[in-house]
């Protein structure tokens, strides 16, 4: 049994096209459709079958790509051991992720790690996708920083390894001037009347407003949706219009107050979601360990 057919099939069922791992892998999709041919030529078994315009495993083609997780993880167990005996954690672990986490994690991780293992070579790439986008992305990088409201695991991250680095309070933005400013904490009642500046659906923050709705029975009037966290700073600081803004990482100079609401669930978990395999790596431990933030 060759490990490489292994290794294609659990491709395929993680990316779920031939076009996807042909990407991945840096291959033409004939080559990596003639590679599973062979594969199924070797084993004596159909592995995948048609779908629509597209494959899909069959069920011994997932037992076999299961398999290929276990190899991938054995591999991975072997390195963190090789690089143990060594002596010394190096290598470039590439992280992706929310930009509002990551300007909160990624500063002081780097400083730990030019102190304590210098030949870690850590590289980031910022992403502002849904909750369900961005288990997609551990096929690209080593750790994905990702967000919910609603659990330790977010949505779509079934099978992939999830390690929580803080909890931070998500507040109501307003400008300091705002009449809501001077209170020391608010409850859904109090916004039912503003306008806001809103993210798009199926965010995490959202979600929030979709709690302050559910809880007092109206419907928030959102002016926008936008997702980039500087842009909303900049027009509610402007303007009387209200936001979600996280609380650790929104510059309070800048015409700014945030006020904590109570009432509805405004904590979310930050984490890091993982490739099993990857989570096995030295360095990759020694990077979450880096990241990790008391709440």
């Amino acid at each position: 049994m060759d490990p490489r057919h292994l290794e294609l099939l659990r491709r395929l069922d993680e990316l779920g096209s031939v076009t996807a791992v042909a990407e991945a892998t840096f291959r033409t999709p004939s080559a990596v459709s003639q590679q599973l041919k062979q594969a199924t030529k070797e084993l004596d078994h159909t592995l995948v079958e048609a779908e629509g315009r597209g494959l899909k495993l069959t069920a011994a083609g997932r037992m076999l790509a299961d398999g290929g997780r276990n190899v991938a993880s054995a591999i991975a167990r072997v390195q963190a051991d090789w690089e143990d005996y060594l002596g010394g954690t190096s290598g470039d672990v590439r992280i992706a992720g929310l930009p509002s986490a990551l300007t909160y994690l990624i500063p002081a991780a780097l400083q730990e790690l030019r102190e304590t293992s210098p030949g870690i070579v850590l590289t980031t790439v910022d992403v502002d996708l849904a909750e369900h986008e961005f288990a997609g992305m551990t096929s690209d990088v080593d750790i994905v920083v990702a967000h919910s409201l609603v659990s330790e695991r977010p949505a779509g991250t079934e099978g992939l390894t999830v390690v929580s680095l803080t909890r931070e309070h998500i507040d109501v933005a307003m400008s300091d001037d705002h009449p809501l400013a001077r209170r020391e904490e608010l409850i859904p009642g109090d916004l039912v009347d503003a306008r806001w500046i809103g993210v798009p659906e199926g965010y995490p923050f959202a979600a929030i407003m979709a709690s302050i709705e559910q809880v007092t029975g109206r419907e928030l009037e959102v002016t926008q949706r936008i997702r980039d966290n500087r842009l909303i700073e900049a027009i509610v600081a402007s303007s009387d219009q209200l936001a979600l803004l996280p609380r650790l990482t929104t510059p309070r100079n800048a015409g700014l107050a945030l006020v904590p609401l109570t009432g509805v669930t405004t904590a979310r978990w930050v984490v890091a979601v993982m490739r099993p395999e990857t989570a096995e790596r030295a360095a990759v431990k020694r990077v979450l360990n880096a990241l990790r933030q008391e709440p």
